[in-house]
């Protein structure tokens, strides 16, 4: 049985009802009595909707790995097809929307949803058949090669419709949604979509990684006979010196076999004794297609940043979570822990790649594992409630329990070190020291309560004496040889508890923290943070318009600007809410930060004093942005709303004198005309509005807009940049672009830990692009700084921030 819906008589349905209020009950009316829930597809025949049962089940004879992907694209089909439905019913609305604006002058103020623009000429005609059934076809053509993981292409057998002679619009698809982007006059007669676009001539090249990976990994950070001290932060390990404020950057995890790779992060690293090899442990990584990466360790040469060794590809389960070298046999073998149900323990030869033994080491979590300085064949693991010593003979491990006797035992036993006579100390959640003696597992001497709460790291110095990190309490605590207290300091609240405890140079320390910052200083002397960075998800970057600064904030409630000389932050603010967005005034003198509470501030970007707030709303403010002239301010919000503010005294006083009201799901991207009249924005469902900024109202028609210049490129769907869109993307693989301020490139930040270098224009499909990794996470931002030297980039979950130079 098939019910049919005529988009066309439902609009005049709608229309003749009037109120929006109504249209929408009778719309959702229509959709319900559908059957649309009920496993029911669309098929599109010329303006009309068609549902038909999906009755088309595959033989009986298929494999059942063949039927789930068969049913897993036919499921993908119909969520697009639902999805280009809704943006059909958004568009009916508008349309109805402005026929209640022409008949009904200014009744947009009396409570009704806010009046929104007709389409435009080109829009207009024949939307439903020509939209609907271009996309079914496509859709139908290609559901059968699609990946269960994959969205509707954008690029497909016909994937961008132009016309150039009458309308002059380029048309493209994201998950069935068509997105038509005007083109300027002067490319009507000239474009072509079959013209090939160029590499840029530029080329970028990684030049500092600010943070350090602190908030979930341990024991990754050592000096070097070199002078520089090795970390990682995002998927780089970094090589810092820091008297010559040079960075060195090992990125092998990296390589091109992994450069679709999501969430690739080192989560262990481990110094042979030559003190030159280097071994980090890979967490396991998503590929774009949906499969799994697995994790490994590499083993490469902290002088030529070389990769020696890949071990264990295959073998290990969901990451490499401890890595370590033997020491009293030249450190020929190599053992790490996994992040398996069992955690297993194995040791290799990792010259040859060849694995000797492995074992079961525990059902709990294992948070370190470390070879006995005097015994090769002796590693010691502990973790949640144990510490376990076991023996290597041949091909075979074999286990002996740490015995607590009469010490309570420990939740956890957070980490492990060796004394010069060869006893081994352990640290744990209770705040104690244990010392069992060499090579036993009986406790010969405790320290109880030498710390309030956990400690997390144990490091024995050159002379013998041992400092100790404490977690709650945040205090460093030096021991004499007989473990008795010496001296003591206090890492700073702001940077939270310590994480790492390494010997510096001249008997400094080197300490790292879980709010991802490295400190270092002596006894008794404070400890100065070297390297500072985020500690939650990071999306707001805004750069100087004429310093070599920039501004970051984060979810954790961090605000920073940085001088991108010095590395160092030149200020930090912490703030009331989360935030996700920020914007320089074109002065320089303030900057406006926007949240993810609906509230956003102004704050001196000399003094970090707070100047202005307001709350516009309760949603996430996800742009906010100066006009070129800087007498506007744009606040773009997840409520679907862009708020404009008249800005006076140089950024000091605000006053809202317009409200763009029109888009249909939450506000992404925004930029200004050059001549700040007017601003085009982008939204969730893939739309393209603009604006006149003094009032806030639609522009409707393409004609005033087409041919305006815009002072940013900052919105990724626009005819100038759709070309950095991919085969098989949806809406969300692109996060961000920046074009650079010569107008010579285009960079993208993308979900899959990458960076994108391209020439501007991007007007074509599928442009050619240089491509950079160095992120672990989806990549949230990129801007070029004022002279276009350096682009920044930042990453989401990685709370990483990059500086490339452009070369």
């Amino acid at each position: 049985m098939h019910n049919t819906v005529n988009l066309a008589n439902e609009a005049c349905v709608l229309r003749a009802w009037g109120p929006s209020s109504l249209c929408t009950s009778v719309f959702s009316t229509s959709l319900k009595n559908s059957n649309l829930q009920n496993g029911v597809g669309l098929n599109f025949v010329s303006s009309k909707y068609t549902f038909s049962s999906l009755s088309e089940t595959p033989a009986l004879t298929m494999e059942v790995d063949d039927r789930l992907s068969h049913l897993e694209q036919r499921v993908q089909l119909q969520e697009d097809e639902l999805q280009l439905l809704k943006a059909e019913l958004a568009d009916a609305l508008r349309r109805l929307g402005y026929c209640e604006e022409l008949t009904q002058p200014g009744a947009g103020a009396g409570g009704r949803r806010p009046t929104v623009a007709a389409p435009t000429k080109s829009e207009g005609k024949s939307m439903s058949t020509e939209r609907l059934s271009t996309a079914r076809r496509e859709m139908v053509s290609d559901s059968r090669s699609r990946t269960t993981s994959s969205s509707s292409s954008a690029y497909t057998a016909n994937p961008l419709n132009t016309d150039t002679d009458s309308d002059g619009y380029v048309r493209m698809f994201l998950r069935g949604r068509p997105v038509t982007m005007h083109m300027p006059d002067q490319k009507r007669d000239s474009y072509s979509l079959d013209h090939k676009g160029a590499l840029p001539e530029h080329k970028l090249k990684l030049q500092w990684v600010y943070g350090y990976r602190g908030r979930d990994c341990r024991s990754n950070l050592y000096l070097l006979p070199t002078g520089e001290i090795v970390y990682f932060n995002a998927s780089v390990v970094v090589l810092y010196n820091v008297e010559e404020q040079q960075q060195r950057h090992y990125l092998g995890h990296n390589d091109d076999h992994l450069a679709l790779s999501l969430c690739v992060f080192p989560g262990s690293l481990g110094i042979h004794p030559d003190m030159v090899t280097i071994a980090t442990g890979q967490v396991a990584g998503t590929s774009k297609d949906g499969k799994l990466l697995p994790p490994h360790v590499r083993v490469w040469d902290s002088v030529s940043l070389n990769t020696l060794h890949v071990i264990g590809m295959g073998v290990f389960d969901r990451a490499v979570t401890c890595v370590a070298f033997s020491k009293s046999n030249g450190g020929a073998h190599l053992c790490a822990v996994d992040d398996a149900n069992d955690h297993i323990l194995s040791v290799w030869n990792w010259q040859k790649e060849k694995q000797l033994a492995d074992v079961k080491c525990s059902n709990d979590s294992v948070l370190a594992a470390a070879f006995h300085p005097m015994d090769a064949n002796l590693i010691v693991t502990c973790g949640k409630s144990h510490l376990n010593l076991w023996t290597m003979d041949g091909n075979t491990l074999t286990k002996r329990q740490g015995l607590f006797e009469k010490n309570e035992k420990p939740k956890y036993v957070l980490c492990v070190a060796f004394a010069e006579n060869g006893d081994t100390i352990t640290g744990d959640s209770s705040g104690n020291i244990f010392v069992w003696a060499k090579g036993g597992n009986r406790i010969s001497q405790v320290v109880a309560r030498a710390h309030e709460g956990g400690i997390f790291s144990l490091c024995v110095l050159k002379d013998g004496t041992l400092v100790s990190g404490g977690g709650k309490d945040r205090r460093m605590v030096l021991w004499d040889h007989d473990y008795n207290k010496q001296s003591e300091m206090e890492v700073p609240e702001a940077f939270g508890p310590v994480r790492a405890v390494t010997e510096g140079k001249q008997g400094e320390l080197l300490v790292g923290t879980t709010k991802n910052t490295v400190l270092t200083g002596s006894f008794p002397e404070t400890l100065n943070p070297i390297v500072q960075g985020h500690t939650d998800e990071l999306w707001g970057l805004d750069i100087h318009p004429s310093m070599e600064q920039f501004v970051t904030c984060g979810q954790d409630k961090q605000v920073h600007l940085w001088d991108t000389n010095s590395h160092q932050p030149l200020w930090s603010k912490t703030i009331e809410d989360p935030g996700r967005c920020a914007g320089f005034h074109p002065s320089g003198a303030v900057l406006a930060v926007g949240t993810m509470t609906g509230r956003w501030l102004v704050l001196d970007a000399d003094t970090r004093d707070l100047v202005f707030m307001h709350t516009d709303g309760n949603e996430i403010i996800s742009n906010i942005k100066y006009s070129p002239d800087g007498n506007f301010l744009a606040v773009g919000s997840h409520d679907n709303f862009v708020y404009i503010y008249a800005v006076m005294e140089n950024g000091k006083k605000y006053s809202r004198v317009g409200k763009c009201t029109g888009h249909s799901s939450f506000v992404t991207h925004l930029d200004w005309s050059v001549d700040s009249q007017y601003i085009v924005t982008n939204s969730g469902d893939y739309e393209i509005l603009f604006w006149e900024a003094s009032s806030g109202k639609h522009v409707t028609s393409m004609d005033l807009v087409r041919n305006v210049e815009w002072a940013t490129s900052t919105c990724v769907l626009g005819f100038s940049v759709f070309g950095v869109w991919p085969d098989g993307a949806d809406g969300t693989d692109i996060n961000a672009v920046c074009r650079s301020h010569d107008s010579s490139l285009l960079a993208s930040a993308d979900d899959f830990g990458k960076v994108h270098l391209f020439s501007n224009p991007c007007s074509q499909p599928r442009a050619p692009s240089h491509t950079y990794g160095g992120h672990s996470s989806h990549v949230t931002n990129v801007a070029f700084l004022h002279d276009d030297s350096h682009l920044i980039s930042t990453g989401g979950k990685d709370t990483s921030i990059l500086q490339w130079v452009v070369a």
